[in-house]
């Protein structure tokens, strides 16, 4: 057992969850824990959406949600960091207790609902930060907003410059009526206005920052399809697979029917699935992240596997603490030289059959 199983995990967790989280942001912001990446590995790199990942492990967003320490995420090892999400205003989000451990599960329910500081305050901080690093700004809508594909192109505009990628978050459960839009009419409409306020910024103040696609793992097939027909007709730049479920199959955790999103272990299968029929829809060509259980090297890959370019974590962090994206890093090298691969790209897809196959849960 690791020290944080031993004495680090067991005092986080004596406090509530929500809490654990700030004082996990205030080590970070420390320079605590120190956690020294694994060394650069040229099996590992990646380039997607016209960008250069030193690794496709990345830090998914919700738990940077207003920017104040994607360096210090980085430095564990990070191939990418999502910061987010970020709304025009401020707004506190739902009343507490919002975050629940459901530890038999390695899961977690939240029903933050979009808490966070606003853009000027998140603006500030990454527009001081030193320009190194994939950093992601992770947009969404305020819960009392009068038009909210307007916030999207707020975001858009507001962060375009800075970025290294947009993602529009359309797939939270945790703001009424918010996964609404992924349905076919209101998304072309919000993806056509995001793309046209992309496109009306100045030359080298954005106009060519990447713009993802958040979606939920609760969709049907048709569902599917509508999306990804739109992501292609409005030019997106790749998807991320997926958002928390609001499935509770298979729990045994007291806290089970909390409301709210599910993330951790058990999205692993769900998304997975989501995932692979996304890529199948949309070829070969478009960016897809792949998000929900991802917790060691053999869920990272499976993954890729199935059809990500990337994979992002965040519940997995919560478990298996600071040092686990060096471990996941180091285990997905040595697992790629021991089959003799080059390159992790060489194993997209190759498991993408059997998991599109599958039936939607």
């Amino acid at each position: 057992m690791s020290l944080y199983d031993t004495f680090a995990r067991p005092l986080l967790f004596s406090f509530d969850a929500e809490t654990a989280h700030g004082l996990s942001i205030a080590a970070l912001k420390l320079g605590l824990p120190f956690c020294p990446p694994p060394p650069a590995s040229e099996r590992l790199r990646v380039r997607v959406a016209g960008l250069d990942f030193p690794n496709p492990l990345g830090m998914a967003a919700g738990y940077d949600k207003n920017a104040e320490v994607p360096d210090a995420l980085l430095k564990l090892g990070f191939g990418f960091v999502e910061c987010g999400t970020i709304t025009p205003r401020p707004q506190p989000g739902n009343p507490k207790p919002r975050i629940f451990r459901l530890i038999e599960d390695r899961a977690v329910i939240n029903r933050l609902g979009f808490n966070n500081e606003g853009h000027d305050a998140a603006h500030a901080r990454v527009n001081a930060r030193p320009r190194r690093g994939i950093v992601g700004i992770n947009v969404g809508a305020n819960k009392d907003s009068d038009d909210r594909m307007a916030d999207y192109e707020l975001g858009v505009r507001r962060f375009a410059a800075l970025a290294s990628y947009l993602t529009v978050n359309i797939s939270s459960p945790n703001t009424v009526g918010l996964r609404a839009l992924q349905e076919r009419q209101s998304l072309a409409e919000l993806l056509s206005r995001v793309v046209e306020a992309r496109g009306s910024l100045p030359a080298g103040q954005g106009r060519e920052t990447p713009i993802f696609l958040k979606i939920a793992p609760d969709l049907d097939e048709q569902s599917l399809s509508d999306i990804t027909g739109e992501a292609l007709e409005n030019k997106i730049d790749g998807l991320i697979v997926s958002n928390t479920t609001l499935s509770r199959d298979g729990l045994k955790s007291a806290a089970k029917n909390e409301t709210g999103g599910l993330s951790g272990a058990p999205l692993f299968e769900r998304s997975t699935i989501v995932l692979a029929k996304i890529r199948r829809l949309v070829g070969r060509e478009l960016p897809v992240i792949g998000v929900g259980g991802v917790d060691s090297a053999a869920t990272a890959l499976e993954k890729i596997r199935a059809g990500a370019d990337l994979v992002q974590l965040y519940t997995g962090l919560i478990y298996g603490g600071p040092q686990l994206p060096g471990k996941i890093l180091r285990d997905m090298d040595g697992q790629l030289a021991a089959l003799g691969v080059s390159s992790v790209t060489e194993l997209r897809d190759t498991r993408l059959d059997d998991w599109a196959n599958r039936p939607l849960p």
